[in-house]
């Protein structure tokens, strides 16, 4: 199954395995799985830690180089997944999240997040 992260399952995968539940511990274990980030995380992180946000504190050149030497794939953000999220409805209002459930329901591929707002775009969002 294809899998793409979510930024801050994505930065929990990378540093803070402690915050993942058993759930996405298991699926990010499973060698049958192909997991994917996309630039849009790596370019959020960018700009909130930018910002100072304490919830973004990687440095976004080492997180890349890691999710890449690990296995990860990374998923281009490209013109069709920016038109998904013209059809999205308003319920989230992070531009990031927004892009991430685009770029899930352009592929498509299962989407993990831990954010429940994520979870009511679609059935490709799954919750973790």
């Amino acid at each position: 199954m294809r899998y793409l992260l979510d930024t801050h399952v994505l930065l929990w995968a990378a540093g803070q395995h402690d915050r993942l539940s058993a759930a996405a511990q298991a699926l990010l274990n499973d060698q049958q799985n192909q997991l994917f980030f996309s630039s849009a995380s790596i370019w959020e992180v960018v700009i909130k830690r930018a910002l100072g946000r304490s919830d973004f504190v990687a440095d976004p050149r080492l997180l890349r180089h890691g999710l890449l030497n690990n296995g990860y794939t990374e998923l281009p953000v490209t013109s069709e997944h920016a038109l998904m999220v013209e059809t999205l409805p308003p319920l989230h209002k992070d531009p990031f999240d927004r892009m991430l459930v685009g770029q899930a329901m352009a592929e498509p591929m299962k989407l993990i997040t831990a954010d429940g707002v994520l979870a009511q775009y679609t059935d490709l969002v799954m919750l973790v």
